[in-house]
């Protein structure tokens, strides 16, 4: 071990490895209920080219891989499970190019959402992209390897699929670019019209190679955003609301939550809103065309607009800071959540399940569904809050969060950036030659078998 230490420092200088006691311990975990498990180094590179020579040694000498961003998966996905290296890749955290009239940008690997975040808005007010409701500083190469969604995931799909090329370190060692600068200087397209390699790397939550640049579609940022609320008592009504406003095709995002605390929100489901615009007239048409839509469930008494003001600054926040305070409820600071990928129409027997598993496991959850590429899917999430000194509460919502996958298996749905375990329920319920697609993908790509070992691991 003493030799692979000082063979890391070789590769990216003293201060760029550790294996101290005390860090290790920070990157043995993260705030969901998985168990810890601590590396044996944390390498923090700044170029491609160490990243490659650092995964080139691995190979060699069959060391565990583990890519990196900010660990805030909350489902493991960066806790390294069989030991060896913990890439941090947040020293890699350049934003290389914003081609403002081909509307793209290219980051390297650790670029933080919040970073481009700001950058947009100093240099092309006029753009920006899909923003996660996660801490800003979670990075966008993480945030699309596992299909992350964000304020604009309802008009144009998951994160991922605004992704218009990549640059990836192999598990060999091999440096990769995926779509049009596999050709040329540009990053307009990660696929068609050639064979669309991006998808050997989106999903695969870092076992099929190292993301070290993504380039990202921007889209145009409209000077006034706006939001409405509708609130409906009528669970069984969800799915048609859901239909009729994604039919109108001009909202940015619709959110769809219900939580037993505080009291104001019990018993009813919310319905959040967002619209965009560059002028009054525009906002006050399109929320004319809102009003429209449901109106059928307001005559009935079925569901009505709640006023806002009190909370609109929360609604309109960018990232949501109070998502990550959910975590704090019971006190103790922990949050974990399964997301499946699923129907709109199956909304109701989602939002039945997570009442009865509260009630059963005796947890905490605020549950809600996000609206994927115009009502094609939605993503729902069933989340629960736990104290991190309750090892018992901690096993109950571990039980409470198998069980939500189980049923979404069950229900047709894919669960969304699944632990360790779930993954291995997800291939137990997947087609067998699908599986054996995915194996031989993996054993090729990976055939010392070091990419984040333990995760989408086919038998």
């Amino acid at each position: 071990m003493g030799d692979i230490l000082q063979s890391l420092i070789e590769i990216v200088g003293e201060k760029g490895v550790t294996n101290s006691p005390e860090e290790l311990w920070f990157y043995s975990r993260d705030p969901g209920v998985l168990e810890p498990h601590l590396p044996d180094f944390v390498v923090a590179p700044k170029t491609t080219e160490q990243i490659q020579k650092v995964v080139q040694l691995a190979n060699r000498e069959k060391i565990p891989i583990v890519p990196m961003g900010n660990g805030m998966s909350l489902t493991g996905l960066v806790i390294p499970l069989k030991g060896g290296i913990v890439m941090d890749m947040k020293r890699m955290n350049k934003i290389l190019e914003v081609n403002a009239m081909a509307r793209y940008a290219v980051v390297e690997g650790g670029t933080s959402q919040g970073m481009l975040k700001a950058f947009l808005q100093d240099h092309h007010p006029n753009l920006r992209h899909s923003l996660p409701d996660a801490p800003p500083t979670t990075t966008i190469a993480a945030n699309v390897s596992l299909h992350g969604q964000g304020r604009l995931t309802q008009q144009y799909g998951f994160n991922s699929d605004m992704v218009t090329g990549l640059e990836v370190v192999l598990p060999t060692g091999e440096i990769c670019k995926i779509g049009s600068p596999s050709l040329g200087p540009y990053w307009f397209s990660k696929g068609p019209t050639l064979p669309d390699l991006s998808g050997l790397f989106l999903g695969w939550l870092g076992t099929t190679g190292i993301l070290t640049k993504v380039g990202l579609k921007l889209y145009p940022n409209k000077k006034i955003r706006e939001v409405e609320l509708f609130v409906t008592d009528r669970v069984d009504l969800v799915s048609e609301i859901l239909y009729r406003l994604t039919h109108l095709e001009m909202l940015e995002d619709i959110n769809v939550w219900f939580q037993p605390r505080p009291y104001l929100f019990k018993d009813n489901y919310h319905i959040t809103i967002y619209f965009t615009g560059d002028t009054g007239e525009e906002i006050e048409f399109k929320r004319r065309m809102i009003w429209d839509a449901v109106q059928e469930f307001i005559d009935s008494k079925d569901g009505g607009f709640m006023g806002v003001d009190f909370m609109k600054d929360t609604l309109l926040e960018m990232p949501q800071r109070g998502i990550a305070g959910f975590a704090d409820v019971p006190k103790g600071g922990g949050f974990e959540y399964s997301g499946p990928i699923t129907l709109i129409e199956h909304f109701p027997q989602y939002a039945a399940k997570v009442i009865e598993l509260a009630e059963k496991y005796n947890v905490l959850y605020a549950s809600s569904a996000r609206v994927i590429s115009g009502g094609h899917s939605m993503m729902f999430s069933i989340s629960f809050a736990f104290n991190r000194a309750d090892p018992a509460m901690m096993a109950r919502v571990k039980e409470a969060l198998d069980e939500a996958t189980a049923f979404a298996l069950e229900m047709g749905g894919i669960p969304w950036k699944p632990n360790y375990m779930e993954q291995k329920m997800t291939l137990q319920k997947m087609d067998p030659n699908t599986r054996k697609l995915l194996r031989m993908i993996k054993t090729n790509l990976d055939p010392q078998g070091i990419m984040n070992p333990g995760n989408w691991e086919v038998s």
